[in-house]
């Protein structure tokens, strides 16, 4: 069964991760910006019950 052998795709798994880790995320994570925290107070907003018509 050639699914068993991992000599091939095993060095091709590797070399993706690392293609992946080395080149491409660094790349990708200077395009996200992170959020900073900001001081706001949340407050709940009250809500009010719902009325059916058929009760």
């Amino acid at each position: 069964m050639p699914q068993l052998n991992p000599n091939p795709w095993f060095f091709i798994m590797l070399l993706s991760w690392f293609t992946f880790l080395l080149i491409i995320q660094p790349k990708i994570t200077t395009f996200i910006s992170t959020n900073n925290p900001s001081n706001k107070i949340h407050t709940p907003t009250k809500t009010a019950p719902w009325t059916w018509p058929w009760t």
